[in-house]
Formats: structure tokens, C-alpha cells, sequence
């Protein structure tokens, strides 16, 4: 199975007040983070991260990553130091990335495009960034955990816009 998230931004307390996630501490959110993400992905399975992984003060990116079920890309967004991108956990790390999957055209980056490869081909944008706060264009998706009750989604769960997580009162924007 292929998952997609972003915006986890372990250890970063910044989450905790702007994007208003439930936790009291940053202990507790990015265990809630791991659990979510564990009790979702395989160990066979593969995620692609498109960017802000964790704050460069919340420790070893090699050891969160390896505490983290499935096979890891990273699509880099705008909070990944070089401890997050040069980590020897990620089969791949880029700025940009296009796939098929399931007979779609898949566009990934960190940032949401105005328009992007193959757009009238009907081809799929997924992006982070905007923490579920932008409206999308057709076609386009936010994979952030909080546009995506604070876990991983396939292209399947995406497309079926299924709702999030309860207990998560900010609700699925796309």
C-alpha cells in the first residue's frame, strides 16, 4: 500500500498553538503522531512525506524515522534542515515528485500549485504547507496530518474524501 502525509512537524511546539492541535505537550503529540501513523502503515508499506518532518531540535531524524513503519520518501518542505533531508532513513528525498498510481497522475510537492503537470489530463496535485487552511483547486489535495485526522491516507482515501479521525474537530477542507 502507498500513503501520503506532511506537516508532522515532530517536536516543533509551534503546532500546538498555531494549528491548534489537541495535545496538552509536545510528548504527547508526537507519541499520538507515531501511534496513528504505526497503527496505519505497514512495515512493508510506503509513505511519501511531502516535507516539514520534524523541528531540528527534537532530536535524530535516523532515530524517528526508524521508530516509523514502511519504506520513506521525502518531497523536502520549508522547516527540513539538512539532519531531516540527508537522513540515512529516506529510499528517496527531492523537492518535487510525479508518480502513477491506480491509473492516476500524481504531482507532489510541499507547496500547493496554481497549476501543475498535466492538469487538464486531470492529473492530481498533493501538497502539505497550508495545515488543511487553503481551498483547493479541483484535483488538488492537502495530505497534511491536519487536513487528514493526524495520519497517513492512500489515494484511495483521498479521492473518497474520507472524513477524519474523531476526536480531531478541524474539519477535512478538500
Amino acid at each position: 500500500m502507498i500513503y501520503f502525509t506532511g506537516d508532522t512537524h515532530f517536536g516543533d511546539p509551534r503546532v500546538l498553538r498555531l494549528d491548534r492541535r489537541p495535545f496538552p505537550n509536545m510528548v504527547e503529540h508526537d507519541v499520538a503522531l507515531v501511534r496513528n501513523w504505526n497503527e496505519t502503515v505497514g512495515p512493508e508499506d510506503e509513505v511519501w512525506h511531502l516535507g516539514d518532518v520534524m523541528s531540528s531540535k527534537a532530536g535524530s531524524c535516523d532515530e524517528l524515522l526508524a521508530r516509523l513503519n514502511g519504506r520513506k520518501h521525502l518531497i523536502i518542505g520549508n522547516n527540513d534542515p539538512e539532519t531531516t533531508a540527508g537522513s540515512s532513513g529516506w529510499e528517496s528525498v527531492q523537492h518535487y515528485g510525479e508518480l502513477r498510481l491506480d491509473g492516476h497522475h500524481l504531482v507532489l510537492c510541499h507547496y500547493a500549485f496554481r497549476t501543475w503537470n498535466q492538469m487538464g489530463k486531470k492529473s492530481i496535485n498533493l501538497h502539505g504547507h497550508s495545515h488543511g487552511r487553503l481551498k483547493p483547486l479541483p484535483h488538488q489535495f492537502d495530505v497534511g496530518v491536519d487536513a487528514r485526522g493526524l495520519r497517513p491516507v492512500t489515494l484511495n482515501d483521498i479521492l473518497r474524501r474520507k472524513p477524519v479521525a474523531v476526536g480531531w474537530d478541524r474539519a477535512n477542507e478538500d
